[in-house]
């Protein structure tokens, strides 16, 4: 395969068709694999791994036990008539999924053509023309796939669908400015201002994300900041109050969407193998979300919103 040809296939784990909440309008979201951030919040968590994962809904199984006949790595078992996986050894290759007819076993990651994707995003033109909507890139982190999401970008724009990008920001900024004459929208994330706590949330610094995102601001694209409210990890009154002088300083913010923390990730994990690191948090109380919103608007930013 030649290298031009490299740049039209792409990992991804999801096509969401019909989203109302990855901006303006219904929108069809595709969501990239692979993500440079580990936060302890993430509600896609297969979409971490760059690679293929297997992914068990036991709730589905019904214990047929075709799977321990052809895994190569002999990664299931049954004992006491539960379906157990060695998740350490599997390989994601995907051939006990072929054969689970029940469907308790899938593959979170597949490699699609840019061709591939379009076909599914242009089937629902007509909402987004009647909507105001469009193609919304997620993840994971699609800056983590910068040629890929530059040319599935390029290939909306050129049927002039609406795009819009959801980002954590981390990435060069080359990567970013690249494909910023095909990105209508921009969807930025905001995880915390303290660098020391970002790291301990995320695994990253946030530095790069901040200043990307000045830059951005200073290009003049649209923005809308989300800023997931966590609580007892980044809803601290130090934290708005950094938010609110560095968002009151940049132009072309247009939304800033306060996300309030959810617990319907958590399956999500089991489902993949791992611990949930936020087991028994509950979500913030809607008054304490309306205090986080209140420091914001202390600030001059009446664009804040709760979702």
């Amino acid at each position: 395969m030649t290298g031009r040809n490299r740049v039209k296939v792409g990992m991804i784990f999801d096509i969401k068709r019909f989203a109302v909440h990855d901006g303006p309008g219904i929108r069809t979201t595709v969501f990239l694999k692979g993500c440079p951030l580990r936060c302890l919040w993430c509600h896609n968590p297969e979409g971490i791994s760059r690679r293929p994962q297997l992914v068990f809904t036991p709730q589905r199984c019904i214990g047929c036990g075709r799977c321990l006949d052809l895994c190569p790595q002999g990664v299931h078992s049954f004992v006491d008539n539960r379906h157990l996986i060695e998740w350490e050894r599997c390989l994601g290759c995907g051939i006990c999924v072929e054969e689970c007819y029940s469907e308790a076993l899938r593959i979170a990651g597949r490699e699609v053509s840019v061709e591939e994707v379009m076909d599914e995003v242009l089937s629902d033109r007509p909402f987004y023309e009647t909507s105001g909507g469009g193609m919304t890139l997620s993840g994971g982190e699609p800056l983590a796939q910068p040629r890929f999401a530059l040319a599935l970008l390029q290939a909306a724009k050129g049927e002039g669908i609406h795009t819009a990008l959801d980002t954590s920001g981390f990435a060069p900024w080359e990567h970013l400015e690249e494909l910023l004459p095909y990105t209508d929208l921009v969807l930025y994330d905001l995880k915390h201002m303290d660098d020391g706590r970002h790291m301990a949330l995320t695994g990253v610094s946030n530095g790069q994300i901040l200043e990307n995102l000045r830059r951005l601001d200073g290009v003049g694209k649209r923005i809308w900041v989300r800023i997931p409210l966590v609580p007892g990890y980044n809803d601290e009154d130090s934290n708005y109050h950094a938010l609110g002088r560095f968002l009151s300083d940049l132009k072309n913010v247009e939304k800033i969407q306060i996300l309030t923390y959810h617990k319907l990730a958590e399956s999500k994990y089991e489902s993949i193998g791992q611990r949930y690191p936020l087991k028994g948090l509950e979500p913030p109380a809607k008054e304490w979300a309306e205090s986080r919103k209140r420091i914001l608007l202390d600030y001059g930013l009446s664009q804040t919103v709760i979702e």
